[in-house]
């Protein structure tokens, strides 16, 4: 420990003097640390008392006892009863290290912290580094992506060893993604409603230490060896993953813990302090903000700390190359509780030197009072942008739902050009387009497919009566709820996953795919299937001849974006001004004039027609068409008149279930040439 830094070297280290922990708790009168026979995990072999340092509340103590392999606890004690509501302190109960690499289960609700060595040999594989305007996010779960692969060793599916597989590699370049965002792999166990009923926390956000990976999506192999042959498998998932291009980003949670509410069990920050670790009222009742029962407190600048030192050790120890922040309001509250995109740790995230480079994506809100916070985040942020994929929803589904019923879908095309271009409604111009990540679905609600085929959502397999999961899908099912044998039906439902696909993997901002949506996986109208670990939530890897077709439209599509940078900018345009990185954007209307004021507002246009042109900063200059139609009748469109166009040159049409990627010669147009648009549909030209 230093004056300068007295939080240094939490958790355990080696030093010359044998092993060290150090813990940290303001509250606290006594902490002991407890070591465990080598074969008995409840056999307590030696205790060492922990001693404070009145400064800092830091606790330390050292034994030669603490090495590597060595089964660990802590007993703490402190005041509790009426003087001190807040508490909750029980020297009975075995507590983790909060900054435990490794823990392994004792028993049904016991846990054991583990001591590992944490050498691995990298050989040189660094991280891929890609460009956040290259950047296409794939939202994937460990276990739901490799499970069903036969193509897979049985014994490595649904592990950190079958992602890594060389099939999954090959499936993920195949595609074009760059980085595989996966879903919770911090240690975590499911809660104790869930368990009573039968049911898992298949998801995983219900952490039970922020520094070790999840022992279960471990092969058995691994599990059997111990916490340190986890985490080398872990470390060679990354590592396989960064030799073949693809970053690793993880979906973290920071803002709750698996403890629960105040009757919820206590495994370890609930028993080490309290009163400081969780956002509480002087009467001891949680301040619950996340909706799961506590709410971590980052106002505390030892918990912000842990936090910081959590995403340094994965991010440099392990290599992880961004982190995608669950409910990260809650991480920006202040002692009262109100949001401050100014927060110490909201801003430490991003200009701590030792995480330069790293990816930082916010899940922007909590279900706490202020909790919508799009758009606010500073500087270095990117976020969630509900907004964007609620407009997408809305054109290509509520809007046509609309339409049938009643005529009108109830406003005009402007909201949808914004979001097109990049947001900048929501994001400042010193943030740019890069700042939204784009997404239609996430693990959280419909599938593509499912948005496509039912109105309401069918979750009574969860257990809560259909009680759970939002009811605000902007869905629609194209006139009959779930599967359907009307060969109409089903090819507008698949138009209709190409057009939302396409207007994600062809807009301004970082896209993000949700595993499964490239070749439209169902869950069965289930919005909210976080408990559910089963073949209803897996990816399958046997697909129908329209799912493949699919696939290869993703694809084609993620091709599109990669060879037209003008579909990327990094900066927003302003008008009158050269914005290097910029793409210069130009609105014009089905008959290929510029756009008026009332084009933009009214309900009877539904035909937006834009070029982008590239500012070239580091790659040649590119110019792109679009052409975007969005009612249930065929029209006929005049392409535009515009300075230095020769000529479009045709690439993707969502009228047609596969692409013409290959085709000979590529069709081309001449500007003010009239072409057909089908119903409901899109195209992509190069402007030439």
């Amino acid at each position: 420990m230093t004056a300068a830094d007295p939080f240094a070297r939490m958790g355990v280290r080696q030093t010359s003097h044998g092993g060290e922990i150090r813990v940290w708790s303001e509250n606290a009168t006594t902490i002991d640390l407890c070591l465990y026979d080598d074969k008995d995990p409840n056999w307590i072999v030696k205790t060492v008392p922990l001693t404070r340092d009145a400064a800092s509340n830091v606790w330390t103590a050292r034994t030669r006892s603490l090495t590597p392999g060595r089964r660990y606890t802590l007993r703490v004690d402190g005041p509790t009863g009426p003087d001190a509501p807040m508490n909750a302190f029980d020297p009975e109960i075995a507590l983790l290290d909060p900054y435990s690499r490794g823990l392994v289960r004792s028993g049904r609700e016991q846990w054991r912290s583990v001591v590992i060595d944490e050498e691995f040999n990298w050989n040189g594989v660094t991280k891929p580094q890609t460009p956040l305007d290259h950047t296409v996010i794939y939202e994937a779960h460990v276990k739901g992506l490799s499970k069903l692969n036969t193509r897979i060793p049985e014994h490595l599916r649904g592990t950190y060893a079958g992602l890594a597989h060389e099939t999954s590699i090959g499936y993920l370049k195949g595609l074009g993604v760059t980085a595989v965002e996966l879903l919770p792999v911090h240690a975590f166990v499911s809660e104790q409603r869930l368990q009573k009923q039968g049911l898992t926390n298949y998801w995983g956000y219900n952490t039970l230490g922020f520094f070790a990976p999840h022992n279960l999506y471990a092969s058995r192999a691994a599990q059997a060896e111990g916490p340190g042959a986890v985490l080398r498998e872990f470390k060679g998932m990354v590592k396989l993953l960064h030799e073949a291009g693809l970053e690793v980003i993880l979906d973290v949670v920071y803002n709750h813990t698996a403890e629960e509410g105040r009757g919820g069990p206590t495994s370890s920050f609930r028993g080490i302090d309290n009163a400081r670790y969780y956002r509480q009222t002087s009467r001891g009742d949680y301040i619950d903000v996340t909706g799961c029962g506590n709410s971590i407190d980052t106002a505390t600048p030892a918990v912000s700390r842990m936090i910081l030192d959590s995403l340094k050790y994965w991010a440099n120890d392990v290599q992880i190359d961004g982190f995608r922040f669950d409910l990260a309001a809650t991480l920006g509250r202040n002692e009262d509780n109100y949001f401050d995109h100014e927060h110490p740790l909201i801003k430490g995230i991003v200009d701590d030197p030792e995480l330069a480079g790293v990816k930082m994506i916010a899940e922007p809100w909590d279900v706490g009072m202020g909790g919508w916070q799009t758009g606010n985040f500073p500087r270095g942020w990117s976020e969630w942008n509900d907004r964007f994929r609620d407009r997408m929803r809305k054109f290509w589904l509520r809007d046509i739902k609309s339409i049938r019923e009643n005529g009108s879908p109830g406003d005009g095309v402007g909201m949808l050009a914004t979001r097109i271009a990049g947001s900048s409604s929501t994001f400042a111009q010193a943030r740019g387009p890069l700042a939204s990540v784009n997404f239609v679905t996430a693990h959280d609600g419909f599938t593509l497919a499912d948005l496509t085929a039912y109105n309401v959502k069918h979750n009574v397999g969860n257990g809560e009566a259909n009680r759970d999961g939002s009811d605000n899908n902007m869905s629609y099912n194209h006139g009959i709820e779930g599967h359907t044998s009307s060969r109409t039906i089903e090819s507008t439902r698949r138009r209709a996953m190409r057009n939302l696909m396409g207007t994600l993997l062809l807009s301004a901002g970082v896209p993000m795919i949700t595993a499964g949506d490239e070749f439209g996986r169902s869950q069965k109208g289930n919005n909210n299937a976080y408990c559910h670990d089963s073949e209803l939530t897996w990816l399958s890897w046997d697909r129908r001849t329209w799912q493949k077709d699919l696939w290869r439209t993703t694809q084609h599509l993620l091709r599109m974006r990669r060879e037209n940078p003008a579909l990327r900018p990094v900066r927003y345009g302003v008008f009158g001004e050269r914005t290097p990185s910029a793409s210069q954007m130009d609105w014009y209307d089905a008959a290929g004039e510029s756009m008026s004021v009332s084009d933009w507002n009214s309900p009877e246009n539904r035909t937006l027609i834009y070029v982008a042109a590239s500012t070239p900063e580091h790659e040649d200059f590119n110019r792109i068409l679009t052409v975007i139609h969005g009612v249930e009748a065929p029209e006929r469109v005049t392409l535009p008149l515009h300075d230095d166009v020769s000529a479009y040159e045709l690439l993707w049409d969502s009228a047609q279930d596969v692409p013409s990627a290959h085709q000979a010669p590529v069709p081309r147009f001449a500007p003010g040439q009239v072409v057909d648009v089908a119903p409901t549909s899109m195209q992509l030209y190069r402007a030439v």
